[in-house]
């Protein structure tokens, strides 16, 4: 206890000062003590009034400035001539207010050791709180990040198909256009044959020699046409979506492609 005491230091009692008590010290007698600078100025006007307790401190010896490592000078002479019991007495009131003094530094301490403690439960719960929040707010942007991967994929699958029907229709396309250049080359040669021309007037040719062709080879290449014809037709009929590219009319079947007799 004793080499507790002696290593211990004395703090200034002043608000907001707590420093270390060296050279020159003022001590009260509601057993207090502040450094120099504050001891100054506090006690330099009367009535006295002690800064940690406000206690009024009118005595003579109320307050006193003493210094915290006197002379060996002073060591010998402060309590020379002085009974024992006096020394004594003496002694165990300085040993008293130094363990006052250690009580309530210690106190202090403690305190401020308490209070961040609570600083520190506040400051955990408030991250505590923060980290769940944080959590949830995670757990819902997964969410949304997965349900906007399932519209992509949705969005993706819609554009394949749609891609698939697309060159669909530009095959059907491509198919239409052509059976109508084919149907335009045969029109053209039909209206070459209306307007008298000799090469198709239904003439042949063997040898240099001119022999018209007879009306049942006419009839059956006229039939034969109209066949394939309907069969291009009815292999394009169920597509419903492609019929709004072109409309075409054929001869009916009855009439046949004209031919000269």
């Amino acid at each position: 206890m004793a080499m507790s005491l002696c290593g211990d230091t004395l703090s200034c009692n002043f608000p907001k000062c707590r420093a270390k008590l060296t050279g020159f010290a003022w001590v009260t007698a509601c057993s207090h003590a502040f450094c120099d600078q504050h001891g100054s100025s506090e006690f330099s006007h009367a009535p006295a009034i002690c800064p940690a307790c406000s206690s009024i401190l009118s005595g003579k010896l109320d307050i006193v400035r003493t210094e915290m490592s006197p002379s060996e000078e002073y060591k010998a002479m402060v309590l020379a001539g002085l009974q024992p019991d006096i020394v004594l007495d003496i002694s165990t009131r300085a040993l008293a207010f130094w363990s006052y003094q250690v009580y309530q530094e210690r106190m202090y301490q403690g305190y401020k050791l308490s209070r961040a403690e609570a600083d520190i439960k506040k400051m955990e719960k408030v991250l505590t709180q923060q980290h769940q929040s944080r959590e949830m707010e995670l757990s819902t942007i997964k969410g949304e990040l997965a349900s906007l991967k399932k519209v992509t994929e949705e969005y993706k699958r819609k554009y394949s198909e749609v891609s698939e029907r697309l060159m669909e229709r530009n095959r059907q396309y491509q198919k239409l256009q052509g059976l109508y250049d084919s149907l335009r080359l045969r029109n053209m040669v039909v209206g070459d044959t209306e307007r008298g021309t000799p090469l198709q007037q239904g003439y042949e040719f063997h040898t240099g020699m001119v022999h018209p062709a007879s009306p049942q080879e006419n009839l059956q290449f006229s039939n034969m046409d109209l066949e394939e014809e309907d069969q291009l037709f009815s292999s394009l009929e169920p597509d419903r979506a492609a019929q709004t590219f072109f409309q075409f009319s054929s001869p009916a079947k009855g009439q046949g492609w004209p031919y000269k007799k």
